[in-house]
């Protein structure tokens, strides 16, 4: 079994569904303690936003702030340099804890040795 998990989530409130599946598992992974990285890209990239996450509903899914939230504290979270930039966000207009970077780290992240990649 692979000891870090690295997932990119590219879906957001476009596809619901897809999205917090992509949260789950993190969450699920982080509380299971294996190391996670969680990198935001396309539409996710606005739940890297304060208050965002609290807008996005899903019936019978757990709430996303509170997904979000546990990746956070045992976990990273990545928001994609190209779609922070497309959507005019910096450093300061993020949760504390998120970073941007670009693909060359995540391919980095997700090459490493005993890691397991999903694509959400």
């Amino acid at each position: 079994m692979a000891k870090k998990l690295v997932i990119k989530v590219t879906a957001g409130a476009d596809a619901p569904e897809r999205c917090s599946q992509a949260f789950t598992v993190a969450a699920v992974a982080v509380a299971s303690g294996v190391d996670v990285s969680l990198w935001l890209t396309g539409e996710s990239a606005w739940f890297a936003v304060p208050g965002r996450a609290a807008e996005f509903e899903l019936p019978h899914a757990a709430p996303l702030p509170d997904l979000l939230d546990s990746v956070l504290a045992g976990g990273r979270v990545t928001l994609c340099t190209q779609c922070a930039a497309r959507r005019d966000l910096t450093e300061k207009d993020l949760i504390e804890g998120v970073r941007i970077a670009g693909a060359q780290v995540f391919v980095q992240e997700a090459l490493a040795d005993d890691t397991q990649a999903l694509v959400y």
